[in-house]
């Protein structure tokens, strides 16, 4: 077995990005258990912060693997991305298995639906950049609707998210 270098391992999230189908689905719940141990362990602003250092590690990482690999797509085994989206989504969500799970399914529906401006960033921005960036337009559209919940239907977020 060969010795992989540290922007595979980043770029593929430990391995998770080989999985044979939904390898975005498998990242994103590979990253789960880091961002409960980050918070965890580093307290409310921990995550937030986290999701902003693998952005940029992700972009470097990115930009390596498309260039040792040839490659100008957004290929399926590259899923940091996915990590920093859902981190950066539960950054803003309750550090709860409620949130977790609200935080997964909303972040994977917007990641694979990919609605507009997502959809043009997924097409128009190349490079690691472009890799990292749509993702990172899929957690907002949740956070955007967490925060419209919390104004106008409070009781239901309250109730139902913590």
């Amino acid at each position: 077995m060969s010795k992989k270098p540290l922007w595979w391992w980043i770029a593929t999230w430990f391995g998770s990005g080989l999985a044979p189908k939904a390898s975005g689905t498998f990242g994103s719940i590979a990253a789960l258990p880091f961002a409960y141990f980050i918070q965890k362990i580093g307290g409310l602003y921990s995550l937030p912060i986290a999701a902003f250092l693998i952005f940029f590690a992700g972009w470097w990482a990115s930009n390596e693997y498309l260039k040792q690999t040839g490659r100008n797509d957004d290929p399926k085994e590259i899923v940091v991305d996915e990590v920093a989206g859902i981190w950066l989504l539960l950054a803003a969500l309750p550090h709860s298995w409620h949130g977790y799970l609200i935080g997964f399914v909303m972040f994977r529906i917007f990641d694979v639906l990919k609605p507009w401006p997502i959809c043009v960033a997924d097409q128009k921005i190349k490079g690691g950049f472009g890799v990292m960036f749509d993702d990172i337009l899929a957690a907002m559209y949740p956070i955007i609707i967490l925060l419209l919940a919390q104004i106008f239907f409070p009781h239901f977020y309250f109730h139902y998210v913590h």
